[in-house]
C-alpha cells in the first residue's frame, strides 16, 4: 500500500530533559556526532526554548540553533517553540532575519505564548494570564512580520511600540511562522488567523482529532482554507525492535494529556499513517536514546522509507 508522504524533523536536546540525562563534559561532541547522523536524513532540525528545568544543565535555544546552522548546512532550522516573552519581538525579528541571511533561507520561526511559570519567575519575567500571553504573542507576530518588510515601521499596540524602526536585511524568503499549542478557544484561533504552520502537542488520537476539528472550525470562521496551514506534531518516540521493551522504557509517559509513542517500527508506521490521515505533514521527533543513535537509526532504516 502506498503511504502518504511525510517530512521529518529531529529535535535534539539542549541539555538535560526529563527523558535524557547528558554529560556536560561531552555534550558538545555528543551533539555533533548525533546531528551528523540526523542532518543528512531529516528535512529539519529543531531546538527547544527553555533556560532551566530543575536546575539541570541546559543551553540557550538561539545560541545552539546558530551553532547547528553553521555546522550543518542542509536541513531546515526551527525553534520549537520560542516563548514570546523571553525576547523582545523587535529584537527577535532582527535575530531571525540575520539567521535567515546567514543560513541561506532555511529558518522557520516556531513561536508560542510561553507556559513555564517557574522559569518565568526565576528569570524575572512577568507571568500574566494565558489570555494576555497569547495577546502578547499575537502582537509580537504582527511586529515581527512588519519588521521583516525592512521598514521604517511604526507600531502602536497594547504591549509593543515601534517608531520608524528599520530592519535590514529583509529575510529572503520570509520565514514561516509556526505557532505551538492547542488551546481550543484562543490559541487555535490565533493559529487560524496568524500562523503559516501549526505545531500540535502529542495527544491521544481522539483528543488530537478534536483539536484538528477545532482548528478547522476557526479557519472557517475567519475565511481561511485550513489546508493553507502546515500541520506539524512533535512527540517522543520510544522505538525498539522489541515493542514490549519500548513500552517498558516509556513507562508512565504513555498516559496523561501529553503522550509519547512506544513500540516497534511497524507500530510507528501505523501511528504516523494515522497522523497523516489527520492532515499532519511534518513530524518532529525526539529520540530518548541520546547520546546513542540506535533508536534513530532503527527509524531511518525501517520507518522512514515507508513515507519517502
Amino acid at each position: 500500500m502506498e503511504r502518504p508522504q511525510l517530512a521529518f524533523g529531529y529535535n535534539p536536546p539542549t541539555g538535560n530533559r526529563q527523558i535524557e540525562r547528558v554529560d556536560p563534559s561531552t555534550f558538545a561532541a555528543d551533539l555533533d556526532r548525533v546531528l551528523s547522523v540526523a542532518a543528512p536524513s531529516f528535512e529539519s532540525l529543531w531546538v527547544s526554548d527553555h533556560f532551566m528545568t530543575e536546575d539541570r544543565f541546559r543551553l540557550e535555544c538561539w545560541t545552539q540553533l546558530t551553532w547547528i546552522a553553521a555546522r550543518f548546512p542542509g536541513p531546515l532550522l526551527g525553534t520549537i517553540v520560542m516563548a514570546n516573552s523571553y525576547r523582545h519581538p523587535p529584537l527577535l525579528a532582527k535575530m531571525a532575519a540575520s539567521l535567515q541571511y546567514l543560513s541561506g533561507g532555511r529558518f522557520i520561526l516556531g513561536y508560542g505564548a510561553g507556559w513555564a511559570e517557574d522559569e518565568y519567575r526565576a528569570y524575572g519575567y512577568d507571568f500574566p494570564s494565558a489570555r494576555t500571553r497569547i495577546a502578547q504573542m499575537v502582537e509580537g507576530i504582527e511586529v515581527i512580520r512588519a519588521l521583516w518588510t525592512g521598514g521604517p515601521v511604526s507600531y502602536e499596540g497594547q504591549h509593543y511600540r515601534l517608531t520608524d524602526a528599520l530592519a535590514v536585511p529583509v529575510p529572503q524568503p520570509t520565514p514561516p511562522i509556526m505557532i505551538g499549542g492547542d488551546g481550543e478557544r484562543v490559541t487555535l484561533r490565533a493559529v487560524a488567523e496568524h500562523a503559516d504552520w501549526w505545531n500540535a502537542m502529542s495527544r491521544p488520537m481522539d483528543v488530537l482529532r478534536r483539536k484538528v476539528t477545532a482548528l478547522e472550525a476557526h479557519c472557517s470562521a475567519v475565511g481561511r482554507d485550513p489546508a493553507s496551514i502546515v500541520r506539524t506534531i512533535t512527540f517522543v518516540a520510544f522505538l525498539d525492535a522489541d515493542g514490549p521493551a519500548a513500552r517498558r522504557a516509556a513507562g508512565t509517559r504513555l498516559q496523561g494529556e501529553v503522550v509519547a509513542f512506544a513500540g516497534d517500527p511497524a507500530a510507528l508506521v501505523g501511528h504516523l499513517a494515522a497522523l497523516a490521515e489527520l492532515g499532519f505533514a511534518h513530524v518532529q521527533l525526539v529520540f530518548p536514546g541520546f547520546p546513542g543513535t540506535a533508536d534513530m537509526e532503527l527509524f531511518l532504516e525501517r520507518v522512514r522509507p515507508e513515507f519517502a
